[in-house]
C-alpha cells in the first residue's frame, strides 16, 4: 500500500514532519541513506564504548512553551524528551588573549559586563545591545505564520529590522563603533555559524545570540534518545524508516513528483518507492539536479541558487582520571580565539588553511547531563570545533591521503597546544581517545554536499524574502531542509513543524 508521504532523508526536519504526520494518523515512509537516522544529529559509537553525536552541541528554543517543547507535547513525548539547561549567568564563555567574557542571559547583564571591560564605551555597547533586542524582536514577528495584528502592535521593532535587510554583523559593529575586542567577544559565536563578522547575516546572528539567551539546552539522555523518540513515534503508529536505501533516481510525470527509486547499500539491489506525496528531506540544489532544473519555475530556480555554508574540522576526544570541571569547564561552551580581528582568523583557517593561531570552539557533553551513559565513568568527552575549507580537504584527499591525516593532525596539535598553554596542563596526558572529522567526513558520512554544516550559507542575501522554502513548484512534492527552512536543531524542528502545520491545517506553532 502506497504511503501517504515519502519522505527522503531522515534529518531533524525529515522526522519531525514525519512523527507528526503519523501522529495524526497518516502512513509515512521514509529512505535514509545512512546507517543511522537523524542526519547531522546522528549518534555513533567508537572503540565500542564511547558515543559522540555528529555534529550537534547546544541548542535552543526548548524551554516550556518554546517550539521544541510544544512539538514534543503535540507527540506526547515532553516528559520523555527532557533537556538539561546551561548555566543562565554564562552559557558561552568567550577567551581571547587578555579579555574573558561570560555571555549570561539578561541582556542588562551583559551590558554591565560589557562596559566592566570596555568602560569608555559603555553608552555604545548599551545602544547595541538594545538594537540588537528590538531586531530579535521583530525577526520574531515577521517569521511565520505572521499575524497583521502583531505587525501593527510592534511598528518600531519592525522598522528596526527592516533596515538590517542587507546588513552583516559587521555592519551593524560598525555602525555602533564597538570596540574590536568587544566584536569578537561578541561574535565569538561565530562556529555556530561557520561565518566571521563581516560576511554573517546580522538576522542570523541576532536569531541564534538571542535564542540561547532565552535558554541554552542540552538533552538530558543526549541527542540521541531525541532522534529514537521521533523514530519510535513514527514506527508506533505504522511507519517505516527504512536505513541503507539512497535515493538514486526521481519519477516525475507532467510536472508531478510520483516517487523514487533507492538502492539498498546492503543487498545492492534498486527498489521502487512511490508516495501520495513526496517530502525531500535531501539538499534541495542536488535533489534539483537529480530531477532537472528545468522542470521547476524560474522563481525556485534563482532561489536554488545558493552557495554551501563553509565546513567544518572536528575531533572528538576522550580524557580518563581528569576532571575537567577542576579546570574552569561545566554546563557552558568555551570559545578561544587567538586574534582580536576574527575575519582575519577566519581567512587565514578557511582561505589559507593556516591554523597556527586558531579561533575554536570547546563543549564538553559529559558534563552538561547527569546521565553519563557516553562513555566509562571514569573518562570524560571533550570536542574540539573550528572551519575547515571542503576544496582544500577534498583534493587533499584524492591526491596523498597521508598528507590529508598529517593536516587533520596538525590541527589537532594546534588546538591541543593551545588548551594545555590555557585551559589544562598536560590535557594530552590524560587523552585516551581521539579522532577527528574534515569537511570529506561530513559528506561520507552525513550525505552533506561538499561537506557543508548549515546548508545554504548564511549571509545577508540567503536570509532576505528570496530564501528558499518548502515551495517546488512541482506537484506533490517539497522541500523540508536546512536550506528549505534554517539549520540548527530548533530551526529544523521548526521548518519540518511549518511544513506539517501547511499540509495538515493543525497549528501547533500559532501564538510564539
Amino acid at each position: 500500500m502506497e504511503p501517504d508521504y515519502l519522505i527522503l532523508g531522515s534529518g531533524l526536519s525529515a522526522l519531525t514532519f514525519g512523527a507528526l504526520m503519523a501522529n495524526s494518523g497518516k502512513t509515512v515512509q521514509i529512505l535514509e541513506a545512512h546507517e543511522h537516522p537523524g542526519g547531522y544529529g546522528h549518534t555513533f559509537t567508537m572503540a565500542k564504548k564511547y558515543t559522540f553525536n555528529a555534529q550537534f552541541h547546544y541548542v535552543w528554543d526548548c524551554g516550556e512553551g518554546q517550539t521544541v517543547n510544544r512539538v514534543l507535547k503535540k507527540l506526547g513525548l515532553d516528559r520523555e524528551v527532557t533537556f538539561e539547561q546551561y548555566d543562565p549567568n554564562g552559557f558561552d564563555h568567550m577567551r581571547m588573549p587578555n579579555y574573558a567574557l561570560d555571555i549570561p542571559s539578561e541582556p542588562k547583564e551583559l551590558i554591565q559586563r560589557l562596559s566592566a571591560l570596555f568602560p569608555d564605551y559603555g553608552d555604545r555597547i548599551s545602544k547595541f545591545v538594545n538594537e540588537v533586542e528590538k531586531t530579535g524582536t521583530g525577526l520574531k514577528k515577521l517569521s511565520p505564520p505572521i499575524k497583521l495584528i502583531e505587525l501593527l502592535k510592534h511598528p518600531d521593532e519592525i522598522f528596526c529590522t527592516a533596515q538590517y535587510l542587507h546588513s552583516t554583523l559587521q555592519d551593524v559593529f560598525n555602525k555602533f563603533q564597538l570596540p574590536q575586542a568587544a566584536q569578537t567577544l561578541l561574535a565569538l559565536q561565530w562556529l555556530d555559524f561557520l561565518l566571521p563578522p563581516n560576511q554573517l547575516s546580522f538576522y542570523a546572528w541576532v536569531a541564534l545570540f538571542r535564542g540561547y539567551q532565552a535558554g541554552a539546552f542540552y538533552p538530558t539522555q543526549h541527542f540521541e534518545s531525541v532522534i529514537n523518540a521521533l523514530v519510535k513515534v513514527i514506527e508506533s503508529h505504522g511507519g517505516q524508516v527504512l536505513l541503507n536505501h539512497e535515493v538514486t533516481n526521481f519519477r516525475v510525470t507532467n510536472r508531478t513528483v510520483t516517487g523514487v527509486q533507492a538502492i539498498d547499500l546492503i543487498t545492492h539491489q534498486t527498489h521502487e518507492f512511490t508516495g501520495d506525496t513526496v517530502i525531500c528531506n535531501i539538499d534541495p540544489k542536488k535533489a534539483a539536479k537529480m530531477i532537472g532544473e528545468e522542470k521547476f519555475s524560474k522563481t525556485v530556480r534563482r532561489k536554488l541558487n545558493y552557495e554551501y555554508s563553509a565546513s567544518n574540522f572536528m575531533a572528538y576526544c576522550v580524557v580518563k582520571d581528569l576532571d575537567l570541571r577542576d579546570y574552569g569547564f561545566g554546563k557552558w561552551n568555551l570559545a578561544h580565539s587567538g586574534h582580536q580581528d576574527l575575519n582575519e582568523s577566519f581567512s587565514q583557517m578557511y582561505d589559507h588553511h593556516d591554523f597556527s593561531n586558531p579561533s575554536f570552539a570547546i563543549t564538553t557533553p559529559t558534563l552538561l547531563t547527569r546521565v553519563s551513559r557516553d562513555c566509562p565513568e571514569d573518562c570524560q568527552i571533550v570536542e574540539f570545533l573550528t572551519v575547515a575549507n571542503y576544496d582544500y580537504f577534498n583534493q587533499l584527499r584524492k591526491s596523498d591521503v597521508k598528507a590529508y591525516n598529517q593536516k587533520k593532525q596538525e590541527i589537532l596539535d594546534s588546538i591541543l597546544d593551545v588548551v594545555e598553554k590555557n585551559y589544562v596542563p598536560n590535557f594530552r596526558k590524560y587523552m585516551v581517545f581521539h579522532i577527528t572529522g574534515s569537511p570529506t567526513t561530513n559528506e561520507r558520512f552525513c550525505w552533506s554536499p561538499n561537506g557543508n554544516s548549515y546548508g545554504s550559507i548564511l549571509t545577508p542575501r540567503n536570509m532576505g524574502l528570496g530564501r528558499l522554502n518548502y515551495e517546488t513548484s512541482l506537484k506533490h512534492f517539497y522541500f523540508c531542509n536546512a536550506s528549505s527552512g534554517y539549520p540548527g536543531f530548533a530551526p529544523t524542528i521548526w521548518t519540518g513543524t511549518l511544513l506539517y502545520q501547511r499540509l495538515s491545517g493543525d497549528v501547533i506553532l500559532g501564538d510564539r
